[in-house]
Formats: C-alpha cells, sequence, structure tokens
C-alpha cells in the first residue's frame, strides 16, 4: 500500500491528527503508527519532529509532494506539513 493510499484509509476511519502542534502533542503523550511529514517542511520544525519520533521510536515517512499537495490528499483547502497516523 503507498503512503497516499495509507493516509486516506486513516482518514476514513479517523485515524489522523493533521498540523504540526497537534501532532507534536499526539506524539509525546501517545504511540503513533507513522508520522508523515511533508518535503518542504521547515527545518526546525522538521529536527523536533524528528527528535519526538525518535524518543518514541516512530516512523518518520517524508511525503514526496509538497505540504499543499499533502492537503489536497487529506482533502483540506490549506498546506499540512505534518500529520500523524494513530496507533
Amino acid at each position: 500500500m503507498s503512503l497516499e493510499d495509507e493516509i486516506q484509509t486513516a482518514l476514513k476511519g479517523g485515524e489522523v491528527v493533521l498540523g504540526f502542534r497537534k501532532s507534536i502533542k499526539f506524539i509525546k503523550l501517545n504511540s503513533p503508527k507513522i508520522i508523515v511529514i511533508a518535503n518542504n517542511i521547515p527545518k526546525e520544525m522538521g529536527n523536533e519532529i524528528e527528535y519526538n519520533a525518535k524518543i518514541s521510536k516512530t516512523k518518520v515517512e517524508v511525503f514526496k509532494g509538497s505540504s499543499k499537495e499533502l492537503g489536497v490528499i487529506c482533502g483540506k483547502p490549506f498546506p499540512i506539513t505534518t500529520l500523524v497516523i494513530k496507533g
């Protein structure tokens, strides 16, 4: 299953946390299945995601498209830099 398919399946099931701040909070409090970041995420944000992913021992996937494209995949009219698929 491709990353896009996995995101859309998780969205249908309500198993996704969208947005950087909500994702960081979820990662710190829970154990996510996968963390997805856009390829154009700002460096500081990417570093914070990587750090928290390392602590929670969670895999980080880099979406091949931009944050705008990730927003379109999620059916949102705005860019999404980070999303978490709940475990």
